[in-house]
């Protein structure tokens, strides 16, 4: 029993589901803080990295709306050879609190996940009430992390051999709607409208292949839903300092009206 690994503390509440994603999918997600601000931006409002080492991380959590009184600091400890981990609160709100998670894999991508969580507060009454909040907040994480795995899962897997074109027509400039997705070789392209000039930028974020097909550009820029790191739409280049770039896209031109995509 997961139960056995707490002492000095009473379970308040447990949740269960099957995620279709794989250990690796899994391990990969739990290990990356960083996603917890990004893809969780609804609950969570800043993460920073306290310090980090093969089995765990130690971070400092602001939840929504931003309030530092309510920021938390938690350690992971992972036991891979179990199949679980835990999460202890050390400090602000739930200090002593832990969650503990049992993986069982049934299959490549289908994996069983039990949570508990563990409080220091004798009152049965008060603890079902902190059981259930608990509940229905990781019932929304997981939600959005098997979303995040299962899109990067599928997002791993090699393309077919696509011939790259010297250009693709898109059709006439008064007709397209944008934003518009596109194919260009073995890739997919947005074209958007930049300050009333037409250019294209890639889909698949550089940093775990998170998607940008919906990413609001403001300012010239868009962010990664994932992990939020940020690029200039015009030129592909990181706009956060991160070093990364997007691959790159082909150049776009109007000829007689007609928006083609070329290679650069």
């Amino acid at each position: 029993m997961l139960s056995q690994l707490v002492s000095s503390l009473y379970l308040a509440g447990t949740y269960r589901r099957r995620v279709g994603a794989s250990l690796v999918r899994i391990w990969e997600n739990v290990l990356d803080w960083q996603h917890l601000s990004g893809l969780h931006s609804r609950n969570f409002a800043a993460v920073e990295l306290i310090d980090s080492d093969p089995r765990g991380w130690r971070i400092r959590l602001t939840p929504q709306p931003g309030e530092p009184r309510a920021m938390q600091v938690l350690r992971l400890d992972i036991d891979k050879s179990r199949n679980c981990y835990s999460v202890l609160t050390e400090s602000g709100p739930g200090t002593s609190s832990k969650i503990c998670v049992s993986l069982t894999p049934h299959g490549p991508h289908d994996t069983g996940v039990v949570v508990e969580y563990h409080v220091p507060v004798v009152d049965p009454m008060r603890r079902a009430e902190i059981g259930e909040g608990f509940v229905a907040l990781y019932e929304i994480l997981w939600d959005e992390d098997e979303s995040m795995m299962r899109a990067r899962e599928a997002a791993l897997a090699p393309p077919p051999p696509t011939p790259l074109p010297e250009r693709v027509r898109l059709g006439p400039a008064t007709d397209l709607a944008l934003p518009l997705i596109f194919p260009f070789g073995p890739s997919r392209f947005r074209l958007v409208d930049l300050d009333g000039r037409l250019v294209a930028h890639s889909i698949i974020c550089p940093h775990w292949l998170g998607p940008l097909d919906q990413a609001v550009v403001e300012a010239g820029r868009i962010s990664c839903p994932w992990h939020g790191y940020c690029f200039d739409v015009a030129t592909g280049r990181s706009a956060d300092g991160q070093g990364l770039r997007l691959a790159a896209a082909p150049q776009i031109i109007v000829k007689n009206g007609i928006v083609v995509a070329r290679r650069a």
